[in-house]
């Protein structure tokens, strides 16, 4: 016996060596499942792909992010606690799915009270009291708020009812998703019906709903246009969704993976605000091949404006000294 290996004992130790190590890389790559309730073609499910591939070139791979659209693993409004519970690593919500435990959230969703985009952009931005107090907000609850995605400005949806006026849901049935869109549904004399997005379509289609609102780029993305024929631009709501991470995983993933993921996200919110201006226009255009889509006149605005009041009444008993200060802030805007 003499001490040293033969070839084929040299070959059977490189081969278990290279094994282990395949098995240890491997073992240390991080795999984050993200649900997102939209469709892929949607440009909030666009913005989440171009994360994730900004993600997995900038790790060399080490992280892997699955996207699982369309409601997959969870509807929008199952969203914040199936992240904040860790039954899944990262997902995509509507702000308003916060307002159950947070209602401060819901600022976005008092009607009118933003005056067009610019308003929109500057207060969303990262450092802006409203932006960093309502993060806070979702911190709180265990899920972490990557970045935020502009989904426009929410429309109405009818068949054949063009609604330029509040009596015109008096007594209907409206889908909407979110707490205070429903108190300004009710202000109006309609009845709000809570439903997630991926429940729209049937619902229009079966008329268990007689109007919707939604956000225009999901009319498209969804084919709403095939069960609903006519688009009102009230544009009473700021519709914005947030991207998520549960807060254990991201303390556990460690500093270079957050530096990774946070500067990705700055990018595809950056990236995602600049263009969607022009992006809603684009599609109000293509949808007016398929639809009637109106404009509401000054007496359709200061109609609706009228019957809101009450709302804004509600936002601040339930949201308390948060919701007054970010309503005082939002009030300051230029």
């Amino acid at each position: 016996m003499t001490g040293r290996f033969s070839t084929g004992a040299r070959e059977f130790v490189a081969a278990v060596l290279a094994f282990g190590l395949s098995f240890q890389s491997k073992a240390e790559q991080t795999v984050l499942r993200l649900t997102l309730q939209l469709p892929i073609t949607n440009p909030i499910g666009q913005n989440v792909v171009a994360f994730k591939e900004r993600v997995e070139s900038r790790s060399d791979g080490d992280i892997r992010v699955e996207i699982y659209p369309s409601a997959q693993l969870y509807r929008d409004k199952e969203v914040p606690q199936a992240v904040a519970s860790g039954a899944v690593d990262m997902g995509v919500a509507s702000l308003t799915r916060f307002a159950g435990t947070r209602p401060a959230v819901d600022l976005f969703y008092l009607p009118f009270l933003f005056d067009g985009i610019d308003n929109i952009a500057e207060v969303t931005a990262p450092g802006h009291p409203i932006r960093d107090t309502l993060d806070a907000q979702i911190l709180s609850t265990g899920a972490r708020s990557l970045w935020w995605q502009p989904f426009g400005p929410a429309i109405m949806l009818g068949k054949d009812d063009v609604l330029d006026h509040p009596s015109r849901i008096k007594g209907r049935k409206v889908r909407v998703f979110g707490k205070t869109l429903g108190e300004f549904v009710r202000a109006a004399g309609g009845a709000p019906v809570l439903l997630s997005g991926s429940e729209q379509f049937l619902a229009y289609q079966r008329g268990t709903v007689d109007f919707g609102m939604t956000g225009v780029t999901v009319v498209k993305s969804r084919k709403l246009y095939d069960v609903m024929n006519t688009l009102t631009k009230t544009n009473h709501a700021a519709i914005e969704f947030v991207v998520l991470i549960n807060e254990g995983v991201w303390q556990r993933i460690g500093v270079g993976a957050r530096s990774i993921l946070s500067n990705a996200a700055v990018e595809s919110e950056r990236e995602l605000r600049r263009s969607y201006a022009a992006l809603h226009e684009e599609t109000l255009e293509w949808l007016d091949d398929k639809m009637t889509v109106r404009e509401l006149s000054s007496e359709g605005v200061e109609a609706w404006r009228g019957v809101a009041a009450p709302v804004y009444d509600k936002y601040v008993e339930r949201s308390g000294d948060i919701g007054r200060m970010l309503l005082e802030e939002a009030c300051a805007l230029d």
